[in-house]
């Protein structure tokens, strides 16, 4: 960017001029977000384990954080509440261990602080699935008291702010990143400046197109070539996986298995074939998702062929995982990934379809 604004000034020398230029520019044109309503330390939590991993319009959309607020609105009703209804409420969201460690650290606020949210960094930063800056946050956004925060939005900013050509994600920029954190960190307004920061990186310093003439701290900034700034380390390489699912419907219920893996424990999806029961029996819709590295076409297939033909009972039957689940009274309820909600509900929407048409 060579009509990039050029640096004057020196962040780090003249830190509280550069902290006022950032509150300055978020009172003015900082977004009315729903958790920015609030310093309720619980609902501030919430919304830091819902955004990491998903993106802020899609929480918005959807309204997750009012919902999930109306549903378990302090930490007593998230830490009495079935799994089940947790993991439900989070449906959509992926990531499902973010709710589980939520609904710990819940039980950990009741059972060891009697129902008070700790209002130290060491005691919040211990809860479970709270890391260096969900503690952070929680500390500035909520108690408005000094804690600095480095998220990816931040790392961007430092990089371009220092010209710093490291990958971000190993030791030494990290411990860099982080004393520079804390080296701007004023002692008032924190949550006004943590705000700010993050936003920065959003709305203005964002990843492939950088406003460099709508920042408000252009003139601290020594990079010259901001787009090619933070430096990552390699991504991992895509892996594509196929995934084989049975839908298999009777009177009224629909038969579905429960997951045992680390990643989606607890939620219902399809039964999954092995490829060799998958041959021979109709494929109902094809469709493709993502998860972390992996790309995976997921192949739904009818449990019976146009010859009358079932694929092995005993998968339908004596099976501890699978449970045929009440399409009126039950599956609404239950929680699935979305890919495999998106999948049911489309093939259902097309049986619905096909009878009618048959019908008339």
């Amino acid at each position: 960017m060579t009509d990039k604004p050029v640096q004057t000034r020196d962040p780090l020398v003249e830190s509280a001029d550069f902290q006022r230029a950032l509150i300055d520019w978020f009172v003015a044109d900082g977004r009315d977000y729903p958790w920015r309503r609030t310093a309720d330390p619980y609902a501030i939590l919430v919304s830091e384990l819902m955004l990491q991993q998903t993106q802020i319009a899609t929480v918005l959309e959807r309204r997750y954080f009012e919902r999930w607020l109306e549903r378990f609105p302090d930490v007593a009703a998230l830490a009495d509440a079935p799994e089940t209804d947790v993991l439900k409420q989070w449906e959509g969201l992926g990531y499902y261990n973010r709710a589980r460690n939520l609904q710990k650290a819940a039980q950990v606020v009741v059972g060891e602080h009697g129902g008070e949210f700790p209002d130290s960094l060491e005691k919040i930063h211990a809860l479970p699935g709270v890391g260096r800056y969900t503690a952070g946050a929680v500390m500035s956004f909520a108690f408005d008291r000094p804690a600095p925060i480095v998220d990816g939005n931040v790392a961007r900013v430092f990089a371009r702010l220092f010209d710093w050509r490291d990958a971000i994600e190993i030791t030494v920029s990290q411990k860099q990143l982080w004393s520079w954190a804390e080296a701007l960190l004023p002692e008032k307004s924190v949550r006004e400046y943590n705000s700010a920061l993050m936003e920065l990186g959003q709305r203005v310093c964002t990843k492939s197109a950088p406003d460099c003439h709508e920042c408000p701290v252009a003139s601290f900034c020594v990079t010259r070539s901001p787009e090619s700034l933070p430096r990552k380390k390699a991504a991992r390489e895509t892996v594509h996986v196929i995934e084989h699912a049975l839908f298999a419907v009777s009177e009224n219920r629909i038969l579905l298995e429960q997951e045992s893996g680390s990643r989606r424990k607890g939620l219902w999806r399809l039964p999954l074939l092995s490829e060799s029961l998958a041959v021979g029996l109709p494929v109902l819709l094809k469709t493709r998702y993502a998860i972390t590295h992996h790309r995976v076409d997921l192949i739904v297939h009818q449990a019976e062929t146009q010859q009358g033909k079932v694929v092995d009972p005993t998968l339908l039957n004596d099976w501890p995982t699978r449970q045929w689940i009440d399409l009126e009274t039950e599956y609404e309820a239950i929680a699935m990934p979305s890919p495999f909600r998106k999948a049911v509900d489309r093939v259902l929407a097309m049986k619905r379809e096909a009878e009618q048409f048959r019908l008339s």
